[in-house]
């Protein structure tokens, strides 16, 4: 599998299990749906924390900080799905901006 296509799949297994493990404590805090909601969001979010380590580029302030675009995207969609969340253009255009920053630093050509 090209290195590419492997960081973008390690980038949507990461913001599912981080951002749907925040969802799911906040669910069990928030909205009163217990502490099994809570242990089940924290082990997600630990599963993200291992997610992260797998991507083929090995600077660790370069994944995150890409991924930090990841999970402003993803996270309204995920409010969107869950939450009947609706964006505005304001909160599209920011989520672009973002994905293109991701693209830029994750994909842009380097020399090696």
């Amino acid at each position: 599998m090209p290195d590419a296509l492997r960081s973008i799949l390690l980038f949507l297994a990461a913001a599912v299990l981080e951002i749907g493990g925040a969802w799911l404590v906040w669910q069990g805090v928030r909205e009163n749906r217990g502490f099994v909601w809570v242990g089940v969001g924290i082990l997600a979010l630990a599963g993200y924390g291992f997610v992260a380590t797998l991507q083929p580029d090995n600077n660790f302030g370069r994944v995150l900080a890409a991924y930090g675009g990841v999970f402003v995207a993803g996270s309204l969609l995920w409010g969107v799905v869950a939450d009947g969340f609706r964006p505005d253009r304001y909160d599209l255009l920011g989520a672009a901006a973002c994905l293109i920053g991701v693209a830029v630093i994750m994909y842009a050509p380097r020399s090696a």
